[in-house]
């Protein structure tokens, strides 16, 4: 769908190819074509938006720990960036660090601060124009909650062979108990009854088949959006109801209906490891967006079309086969891709042999360049490491080389001890051809060139093994070709007569210091670059 719900009037365009050939100096070509550009403000919910894990992330108060406060000391590093959203990993009570186990559904840890510091980060971010989801954890609680805790209490008490009366104790409803031992149960301690417990004995499944827990969810998000949060991001919705769509995306119906109901301009995206015939079914339930698996992960399109296993032809038509399958059930959707997340191993590790630094970069911004609200997790942008299990995922954001300096955290107690392939933040942003400039680049010609993110391909103009060359519109965007080298070789493109207008190099991404070139009726791309082109 297109949109055109944006500020205009902000963006300073290159009127002359020739300047685009007379490329002249040290200064980088990407530094030199896109910081002509000023970014351009969105109104809506079609934001680029940095995934924060927020224990890992920025330490205010020298505990070893991220916190609020950290967040809103790195604002003006995320604002630089070009992000206009931020995705704050789970921040009420939990006894994990990771905190997708929640105790208190309106508080905040105290390992990351107080309410008055969300409300201070509120504020700091929306001075800015930058939105704030939640992570909304609504398919289990914490064993540790009081809800649970009582439930459970109440069947200790019970005498044998006695029934529970949820009348004697309304939380009997707020979970799934049985007196049937089962695969995905676990036992209340001291008792016959088991619990459905689907990823582990410490997150009991809630029972949203409960209206009860259906007006606690509905008042929990009224309360995070009086608090100033612009949205969601919700946590396993394909669980909600174990190999049951139909019931998983009627609870996430109804919950969306609420949030709406509230801030009819919440933003909703949800994590769904599904088909894609299943997450038709997802966005017809009347959230904004899902997570793009598809092209994620190591072994998604997006690597693939780095490594060459997936074809530029194959990974430009997958995008427009989805929008047009997405429409058909959302016409409102607005597609989440991202690269990699908490859950997921670091994408610096997905390469090795020649090229490997190019790709990094390559690869960040396929999913930059992709339509919708676009995700990056933090780090991404520096190329740090992290695999196996979850806590070397979630390491510490390298801000420098020094541990000890101020905002480095200790990250999760049992993480791994390694060493990171590329440097520090305090390095790279030293470097205008470090993986960390490459990112900015990339996120910012997002907000430069609104067509990328809220328009949709409407064309395949050209495309090879090696490259692909193709149109974005959207409705009150300037149109862009964007035009995609997808080897470690140089290539040329040649553009038909019927696009020669398109003689602008509005917006480049080099992953060396090689340039790109546009004129007579061709545009040439170093090893795996990419050019930006707009109508003289």
């Amino acid at each position: 769908m297109f949109n055109s719900k944006f500020s205009t009037g902000l963006v300073s365009l290159l009127t002359a190819s020739a300047m685009v050939m007379s490329m002249a100096g040290c200064a980088p070509q990407m530094s030199k074509v896109n910081d002509s550009h000023t970014l351009v403000s969105s109104e809506d919910n079609y934001r680029t938006v940095y995934e924060v894990f927020v224990y890992s992330f920025c330490d205010s108060n020298g505990d070893g720990v991220g916190d609020l406060r950290g967040v809103i000391s790195k604002l003006d590093y995320i604002e630089d960036m070009g992000f206009d959203a931020i995705w704050l990993s789970p921040i009420c009570p939990s006894p994990t660090y990771h905190k997708y186990d929640v105790t208190d559904y309106k508080a905040i840890d105290p390992e990351y601060g107080t309410i008055e510091d969300y409300e201070a980060l509120i504020e700091a971010c929306h001075a800015r124009n930058i939105h704030v989801y939640n992570d909304m954890v609504m398919n289990h609680s914490s064993s540790e909650h009081p809800w649970f805790k009582e439930a459970c209490d109440y069947l200790k008490s019970l005498a044998p062979g006695e029934e529970p009366d949820v009348s004697a104790c309304k939380y009997l409803d707020y979970y799934n108990f049985t007196d049937k031992e089962s695969g995905g149960y676990s036992r209340v301690p001291g008792t016959d009854w088991f619990y459905e417990s689907r990823f582990w004995s410490g997150m009991p499944d809630l029972n949203l088949d409960s209206q009860q827990i259906r007006d606690e969810f509905k008042d929990i998000a009224a309360y995070w959006i009086g608090e100033g949060c612009d949205g969601f991001r919700m946590d396993a919705v394909t669980s909600y109801y174990t190999n049951d769509t139909a019931g998983s995306t009627a609870a996430l119906g109804r919950f969306a209906e609420d949030v709406k109901s509230i801030k009819p301009d919440a933003y909703i995206v949800c994590e769904g490891w599904c088909s894609q015939n299943d997450y038709c079914r997802y966005y017809e339930s009347g959230v904004d967006s899902m997570f793009d698996f598809a092209f994620a992960d190591s072994d998604g399109l997006i690597a693939g079309a780095v490594r060459g296993t997936v074809s530029p032809e194959r990974f430009v038509n997958s995008q427009i086969a989805e929008n047009e399958l997405y429409l058909s059930y959302n016409p409102d959707y607005i597609n989440a891709p991202f690269y990699t997340n908490h859950d997921m191993g670091r994408s610096a590790g997905y390469y090795t042999g020649e090229n490997a630094d190019a790709k990094v970069k390559f690869a960040g911004a396929l999913n930059l360049l992709m339509s919708g609200s676009a995700f990056v997790y933090y780090g991404e942008e520096l190329g740090m490491k992290g695999s196996g299990k979850d806590e070397n995922k979630r390491a510490p954001m390298q801000w420098s080389t020094d541990v000890d300096s101020e905002g480095m955290c200790a990250g999760p107690a049992d993480m791994d001890s390694f060493a990171m392939k590329y440097p520090s933040y305090e390095e790279q942003v030293k470097d205008e051809l470090s993986i960390y400039n490459y990112y900015r680049q990339a996120v910012r010609l997002r907000r430069i060139f609104p067509a990328i993110s809220r328009g949709q391909i409407t064309e395949v103009v050209s495309v090879s093994s090696d490259y692909a060359l193709y149109l974005k519109e959207a409705e009150g965007c300037e149109p862009v070709l964007i035009a995609i080298n997808f080897s470690g070789e140089k290539v040329s493109i040649d553009i038909p007569d019927a696009y020669s207008s398109y003689s602008v190099l509005g917006g480049v991404l080099n992953t060396s210091k090689d340039k790109i070139m546009l004129g007579s009726g061709k545009v040439t791309l170093p090893a795996y670059d990419i050019a930006i082109i707009t109508a003289g």
